[in-house]
């Protein structure tokens, strides 16, 4: 968990790049921005922001922030309780985002931080550009140097059926 210090420091650097990005938040959704370090306690090269717009059991709309070179782990959404899992479309606002799915392994311009990454084909992400992620597929995510902020239609999302590669990484909220 982090603690309140490193929890406002990330959250005013996210605050930051989504202006940056041109993304207008109510006063509300800046205050409750979601910090996901997954209880590993390195926030700055493993996690993520979250700024959740709805999420029924239909659809979902986020926002999303990488800092600098900060990586979202290793994931898939599979099926459950009947349903085929999350489909989701991510669409790059700023920055630059490195997108691994699984396929076959292509040249990288990042490498992963640990062992547990798995997924190896690379796409590359750049303002206005959007990718579909089928459901249970294996992804991760890293941002350039600058940061990034990325949209992400999908359907429903339901966090307590992720499945990390890292077991370490636990889905804990702030």
């Amino acid at each position: 968990m982090l603690n309140n210090e490193t929890y406002e420091k990330v959250k005013m650097k996210s605050l930051e790049l989504f202006e940056k990005a041109g993304i207008a938040l109510r006063e509300d959704e800046k205050e409750n921005i979601e910090i996901v370090d997954g209880g590993l306690g390195n926030i700055e090269e493993l996690g993520l922001e979250i700024v959740t717009y709805v999420n029924t059991d239909r659809y979902c709309a986020k926002e999303m922030v990488l800092l600098p070179n900060q990586t979202c782990p290793e994931h898939k959404h599979p099926p459950h309780d009947g349903d085929i899992g999350k489909e989701e479309t991510f669409r790059c606002r700023y920055g630059k985002v490195f997108l691994f799915i699984e396929g076959e392994k292509n040249t990288w311009h990042v490498q992963p931080p640990n062992e547990y990454f798995t997924a190896s084909h690379e796409i590359i992400l750049n303002p206005a550009e959007q990718y579909t992620i089928p459901p249970n597929t294996l992804h991760w995510f890293k941002a350039g140097e600058e940061g990034a902020v990325i949209s992400e239609f999908s359907s429903h999302s339901d966090d307590a059926t992720d499945i990390f590669t890292d077991p370490n990484f636990k889905r804990l909220r702030k």
